[in-house]
């Protein structure tokens, strides 16, 4: 297998393993469907943390596997690229990526699937795929938008260049810069602290949040009513909000 899943205290990582670059190759994209998709079904997983290992992320696709498909055979293909990347995004859990080295077309696109991106100083970002006379395909012209905004997703879709760390976080691209030998242990202290928290409404926010990026606002607001209402239906709900009247704010220890 060229990507893994290995749980350990509620964190599930999600491990890149196809040396040396971790390129996203076919298999490597049915993996991650597949994996995904256990790491939504496991209760013993509460939180996700997306990993390449200590010296790169992802690279991005197989370039000599792509190089032979005609156009009929990525019509075909084009479908289960995104919904391999869409049941990333779609883990209805707290999602972290950990980037080491390059996160390259692919790779990015794969890290824009997280709800968090933790990145290495030594990290390089970007859409090269205009180089190739192709632009994103796995969600990157979607999701780098409504991440970083038009402007800048043009700018790194359009020249294909790629970004350091420091600019990353200036953009908004990554969410914090840590030393690289430091990466998948901030990583997974991060998914470890949601991994304690009320599953349900981490889900419910989650979703309301995801939902409402895609749609207009009432429907958003719909989301959000209607998961706020039934989250009084939840044992979560009344342990918080027991803790929080005999003991106080931030004390509350959920199932």
């Amino acid at each position: 297998m060229t990507v893994k899943l290995e749980v350990s205290e509620g964190v599930g990582t999600i491990r890149l393993d196809r040396p040396p670059m971790n390129a996203l190759d076919i298999a490597t994209q049915d993996g991650l469907r597949e994996l995904a998709e256990e790491a939504s079904r496991r209760e013993d997983v509460r939180a996700v943390v997306l990993y390449g290992g200590e010296k790169v992320f992802a690279a991005g696709a197989d370039i000599k596997e792509m190089q032979v498909m005609d156009h009929a055979a990525m019509v075909v293909r084009g479908r289960a690229l995104q919904d391999s990347f869409t049941a990333v995004a779609r883990i209805p859990k707290p999602v972290v990526a950990a980037v080491t080295g390059y996160a390259l077309g692919g790779g990015c696109e794969l890290a824009l699937c997280a709800d968090f991106r933790i990145a290495g100083e030594n990290a390089k970002l970007g859409q090269p795929e205009i180089l190739l006379g192709l632009i994103p395909g796995a969600g990157g012209t979607q999701r780098l938008a409504r991440l970083v905004g038009p402007s800048k997703a043009k700018d790194l879709i359009f020249t294909g260049r790629q970004v350091k760390a420091d600019e990353a976080l200036a953009i908004g691209l990554v969410d914090q810069v840590v030393p690289a030998d430091e990466v998948y242990e901030r990583a997974v202290a991060w998914a470890a602290r949601l991994a304690k928290g009320p599953a349900i409404a981490l889900r419910a926010a989650k979703e309301s949040i995801d939902v409402g990026l895609e749609t207009d606002i009432d429907t958003g607001l719909a989301v959000e009513r209607n998961w706020f209402a039934g989250l009084f239906a939840t044992e979560d709900r009344a342990r918080g909000m027991r803790s929080f009247v005999e003991e106080g704010p931030g004390k509350a220890k959920f199932l």
